[in-house]
């Protein structure tokens, strides 16, 4: 039986990865097995690829330049992992995909996401989330909680215009996509973000049979 795949989005500094951490534990228990990964990166390529991405001393390198290199990590990771573990039944689970850069390089940088979209659409390999949750909260908190932790990558060092616009594009998407994308409120408790989540996961299981 297919596996499922799961992505998991939204502002950076929103709690995604303590998360992913609980919907591994959830599916680990169930008996499933489960891979998590990440974008950019998730391959030995996919990460080399990320540190040019994210490197702060890269502040020329051009918006079309930032868009290929998230299709070129995506491309690698989607043959290499992700196709092979969902078709073989396993359970992956996803920081980031494609909404990222629909939204990032689409949105934020002002490149169209119809551009972004076709850049992509080899990359993938026709290969899409059964479900994305999207965890929202306010840029302006998000960035204060980077900037706290130190050490912010080279896309976190943008202007909060930048961030405000990237959220606004997420919102977008969820208007776009409700059957896929689930948003969540980022500002609850981490335990009721958790149940929420598996709330929409067992529902997902149950249409499943």
């Amino acid at each position: 039986m297919r596996g499922l795949f799961i992505t998991v989005e939204g502002p950076d500094g929103s709690g995604k990865t303590t998360q992913i951490k609980r919907i591994k534990e959830y599916f680990t228990v169930k008996g499933y097995e489960v891979i998590t990964t990440r974008e950019p990166g998730g391959t030995r390529i996919g990460e080399k690829v990320r540190e040019i991405i994210l490197d702060k001393n890269h502040v020329e390198m051009d918006n079309i330049t930032e868009a290929l290199l998230y299709a070129a990590s995506r491309a690698q990771h989607v043959a290499e992992v992700i196709k092979p573990a969902v078709e073989s039944g396993k359970i992956v689970i996803c920081d980031r995909f494609v909404d990222s850069s629909l939204v990032y390089q689409g949105v934020g940088r002002n490149l169209g996401v119809a551009l972004v979209e076709g850049i992509n659409q080899v990359a993938i390999q026709g290969i899409m989330p059964d479900i994305t949750f999207l965890f929202k909260l306010s840029p302006q908190i998000g960035i204060q909680r980077k900037f706290k932790q130190g050490n912010e990558d080279r896309l976190e060092r943008e202007k909060l215009d930048f961030h405000q616009q990237v959220y606004e594009g997420y919102m977008q998407l969820e208007t776009l996509y409700p059957q896929r994308i689930r948003g969540i409120d980022a500002s609850k408790t981490i335990q009721e973000v958790h149940e929420e989540i598996v709330r929409y996961i067992e529902e997902l299981l149950e249409g499943r049979g």
